[in-house]
């Protein structure tokens, strides 16, 4: 593996999610905004790693493995956070939702990969507005606190919910685009 700089911001966000997590739980002064920021600045490399790797002709079928298991291990785990900070059974239903359609789609994805039809189930515009919603949701909850009057932590949870629902519509998205090879293969086994 040549490590660049595409590789290099992938790598930052994993690494990253510790660090959320401890200043998470943190009880210091303001450590829930520092996470929320640093959350931010790991959110915005996912768009970053991409495009450095597309401009500077830095693509490899590592970062292409890896960029992906970063975002699911970084949204997974900050969920999962938010649930144990906020046990309400709403918060509970968002987060399944999000990881539970998570885990469907890499399996679906991966699957697609053995048949030789993975192009079938390419990230879609749906996939990628669900994703700026997941980060700018999740942030806004990390941070928590309340700025210039306006609940963030609400804010946050609202656009979760609408995370929540692209969510379903681009697992949808795949599902139909996979369907005529779910079918095929049905047929043959």
């Amino acid at each position: 593996m040549k490590l660049n700089l595409a590789i290099f911001l992938t790598l930052f966000r994993i690494a990253s999610i510790p660090a959320v997590v401890i200043l998470f739980y943190s009880p210091l002064l303001h450590s829930r905004p520092i996470a929320a920021v640093l959350f931010g600045i790991a959110a915005i490399t996912d768009f970053l790693d991409g495009w450095v790797a597309r401009r500077y002709g830095q693509s490899s079928q590592f970062g292409e493995f890896l960029d992906p298991v970063a975002d699911k291990l970084m949204v997974s785990i900050v969920l999962v956070m938010l649930v144990q900070g906020d046990p309400d059974w709403y918060v509970d239903i968002v987060a399944m939702i999000i990881i539970g359609r998570e885990i469907a789609v890499s399996a679906l994805r991966e699957w697609m990969a053995t048949i030789g039809e993975r192009a079938n189930v390419k990230v879609s515009w749906s996939g990628k507005v669900k994703t700026v919603l997941q980060m700018f949701g999740i942030g806004f909850m990390v941070y928590e606190k309340t700025v210039l009057g306006l609940d963030i932590y609400a804010i946050g949870f609202v656009l979760l919910i609408v995370a929540a629902g692209m969510t379903i519509w681009s697992m949808s998205v795949y599902l139909r685009a996979a369907w005529p090879s779910i079918l095929r293969q049905g047929a043959a086994d």
